[in-house]
């Protein structure tokens, strides 16, 4: 008896690279560009492999501690942001810095600047050591409390609750971060909820196409590296679904039993994948039998943020 492979493909709408990966990987090249190799970068500059891999080939040389870049260098801080203390020694080491952190990410560190100098603390909704978390909690030296879930919202001890406000990560599964926001509320009444949700339209929109697709498919594909958070959060959200689901840094770790029985396949990717490496996980399930590709309705995404000064042509 012959096995049943895939037939199909369907593809989400919108998926892969948003706005702030798009231009933090500008910012890498146009400074490699301008001042030459090396180019040093503080964290990955975006959570995936092909990316780094790509931009260390061209002379990116990336870091996470600032004593292993020399003096007079161009230092660059990934997409993901960093803590206060970690621009002030830059600054004092008189690197030549560009900060490629999303505009989406400053967007937070702003408003808790903002609202800290007003007196209020901080109720952080997140995943503890991811660098954007690290980044947030560090523009403050205290009052911002870091919850992972609902559990930790029980637990947490503010010094006084008369001004409290709740920030997120960007990259969060939308549907968690709701019933964590809605936990901190049934303690906290009186918290101010972000003025905007924190969690960012690629994000929202990339988790939106999954659950259009899911209940479509027989067994979904995540195209992203293992430390990519909002790439982990489709493939969960799809299994939250029952949906079967994969996350693959490329076409190489595609596994053939995944598709027996299998006859429509969902594919999407993360907001730091490039398009090159959905192309392959393409070609290779074709190379298993599927014969078409069918793409999604979906938002079309147009945002663009400006590049730092000194960096426009």
């Amino acid at each position: 008896m012959s096995t049943v492979l895939p037939q199909e493909i369907l593809l989400a709408e919108p998926r892969g690279f948003c706005a702030g990966v798009d231009r933090a990987i500008e910012i890498v090249e146009r400074a490699l560009h301008k001042f030459g190799a090396p180019i040093y970068v503080r964290h990955e500059i975006v959570h995936n492999t092909y990316v780094v891999n790509d931009l260390k080939t061209k002379g990116a040389i990336f870091i996470e501690a600032l004593d292993d870049v020399p003096a007079g260098a161009t230092l660059i801080f990934s997409a993901h942001g960093v803590s206060r203390a970690v621009q002030a020694e830059a600054a004092a080491r008189g690197f030549q810095i560009f900060d490629a952190t999303c505009p989406l990410v400053t967007k937070v560190h702003v408003e808790v600047a903002k609202l800290h100098r007003e007196g209020y603390e901080f109720i952080m909704i997140g995943h503890k050591g991811h660098p954007e978390v690290e980044g947030t909690m560090g523009q403050l030296d205290s009052g911002i409390h870091l919850v992972e879930d609902v559990a930790d919202v029980a637990r947490v001890q503010p010094a006084q609750i008369e001004k409290l406000a709740v920030v997120t990560q960007t990259t969060l599964s939308v549907d968690d971060a709701a019933e964590i926001a809605a936990a901190v509320r049934a303690r906290f009444p009186n918290a101010r909820q972000p003025k905007q949700q924190d969690i960012c339209y690629a994000t929202q929109n990339r988790q939106d196409a999954v659950k259009v697709m899911s209940p479509q498919v027989d067994v979904l594909i995540v195209v992203g590296s293992p430390t990519s958070s909002n790439s982990n959060r489709l493939a969960e959200l799809a299994r939250k679904l029952g949906t079967e689901s994969y996350m693959v840094d490329g076409a190489d770790e595609l596994q053939e039993q995944w598709f027996e029985g299998r006859q429509r396949v969902g594919l999407t990717a993360g907001a730091s994948a490039p398009e090159i490496l959905v192309r392959q996980v393409i070609d290779r399930i074709k190379a298993l039998g599927a014969v078409s590709v069918r793409k999604m309705d979906g938002i079309e995404e147009t945002v663009k943020f400006p590049l730092p000064k000194g960096l426009k042509l």
